[in-house]
């Protein structure tokens, strides 16, 4: 049995059904589990001390594309919107191996733990002719090494320029080799179990890069595993004129046709629904990936909260992909949101307080998890804590459940937990070593990057 005892927390924002914060309080984990919230003393085998700390349950990251952390801040796509970068960036992904996704997972989560975060989806999607065997378990193995709550994505692609989509022949594969790894992958790694630390969701890039019957198809599996289903959608103007085109129907049109709507659906985006569109989502519980600085870098559009969260919408809150970011920072998402749809809805806005919510519970929900993603006595020991006495955060102790969309936090947590376990204290990864990892990392990259 392990105990961690969180004492003196100024306050804890536990993005309950009741929005309670609790001040001057305690909060014990127990094996991984949360058993006490409150103001009596307790003991355990550690104890983080956070007189002057804000505790926060851990933000969920939905929608990440972990590779990508080795093509960012790359001169010779900034300016181009999604279709060109992606042609442009396909020339350096068809390069990918395991040694790239171990080392740009170690990174990226090492980032996204740095900042709070922790649980991560990632999609997953390219897999190289000739060197396929190993990214996903690679991935994991990062995870397991950084302590972070890993959901993996069987990704795929199956429709290349010389089918009419984007990606080159090296990067696709058959809908038999796909389905097949799918099923092994879900029956290898998938656990569905509370406070499960890896968990696999079946994953079809896009309906720009996927067949109408690996969509088909892939759903069919999904539901007879009993994993979620993830893809991109209504990203971008282009998509939406793309499906017209070649199946006259709308993005979402198209994809209730082959299955792709209800509550183990979520997609990544989802700037360009209609009204009756969301008033669908709604209906379904089909959720969206929001991915706000993504969105803007690309100039791919501003999706559309407000109506999302007032129709009931299920949505989550996601980086992307580094080299459309270019960073994984959930922190700075809530802030940069609250930001864009305070500048595009003006009073309409979602608050600080609702884009935290966005991304811990409502996270959670269309991941599918009802064991993490606020703290109650039940859930998973999931959380980060922030010390505010210092200068920077003068004046922001009025509205804690706000504070990281109002006023935003600009450097790493003091502690971050997972699972009850501590990965960053005192801003630092506590499972390895960030110098090496940091080094390793950029002799891979630039041998990668030519």
């Amino acid at each position: 049995m392990t105990s961690l005892l969180i004492k003196n927390a100024e306050h804890i924002v536990s993005c309950d059904a009741n929005d309670t914060v609790y001040g001057k309080t305690n909060l014990l984990i127990i094996d991984g589990e949360i058993v006490y919230i409150g103001q009596e003393e307790k003991t355990a085998d550690e104890v983080i001390d956070a007189t002057g700390c804000i505790v926060y349950p851990g933000l969920i990251n939905t929608h990440h594309h972990l590779y990508q952390t080795f093509s960012r801040n790359l001169p010779q796509v900034q300016n181009m919107e999604l279709f060109d970068w992606l042609i442009t960036l396909y020339e350096i992904w068809k390069n990918l191996n395991s040694d790239i996704i171990y080392s740009s997972s170690i990174t990226g989560m090492g980032e996204l733990l740095k900042y709070g975060c922790t649980t991560c989806f990632d999609h997953h999607y390219v897999f190289p002719q000739g060197n396929i065997d190993g990214l996903l378990e690679a991935q994991f193995e990062a995870a397991k090494n950084l302590g972070v709550r890993m959901h993996v994505s069987r990704g795929s692609m199956d429709l290349s320029k010389k089918d009419g989509g984007l990606p080159p022949d090296q990067v696709v594969q058959t809908i038999d080799e796909i389905l097949r790894d799918s099923q092994r992958t879900v029956e290898l790694y998938h656990n569905p179990d509370k406070f499960s630390m890896r968990q696999v969701a079946l994953a079809p890039c896009s309906p720009f890069s996927v067949s109408e019957d690996l969509l088909r198809q892939s759903a069919i599996l999904a539901r007879d595993l009993n994993v979620r289903l993830h893809t991109h959608l209504c990203e971008t103007k282009d998509e939406e004129n793309y499906t017209l085109e070649r199946y006259g129907l709308r993005p979402l049109e198209y994809m209730k046709t082959l299955g792709w709507i209800g509550s183990d659906v979520w997609y990544a985006h989802g700037i360009h629904f209609n009204d009756d569109e969301l008033r669908e989502l709604a209906q379904t519980g089909t959720g969206v990936a929001h991915c706000p600085i993504s969105n803007m870098k690309l100039s791919s559009g501003v999706c559309r909260i407000p109506d999302m969260l007032e129709l009931g919408v299920p949505v989550g809150l996601a980086v992307d992909g580094s080299a459309s970011n270019d960073g994984s920072n959930m922190l700075e998402e809530i802030r940069v949101s609250y930001l864009l749809h305070r500048l595009y809805y003006g009073k309409k806005a979602p608050s600080g307080y609702d884009l935290l919510k966005i991304a811990t519970v409502g996270s959670a929900k269309i991941l599918g998890r009802d064991d993490i993603g606020s703290l109650e006595v039940g859930k998973a020991g999931d959380l980060f804590i922030i010390d505010i006495r210092g200068l920077e955060a003068v004046g922001t102790q009025f509205d804690p459940k706000s504070l990281l969309g109002t006023v935003g936090w600009k450097k790493a947590v003091d502690y971050t937990v997972v699972n009850g376990r501590v990965v960053v204290r005192k801003g630092k990864l506590v499972n390895v070593d960030e110098e090496k990892e940091s080094k390793q990392a950029n002799t891979l990259v630039c041998n990668y990057i030519k």
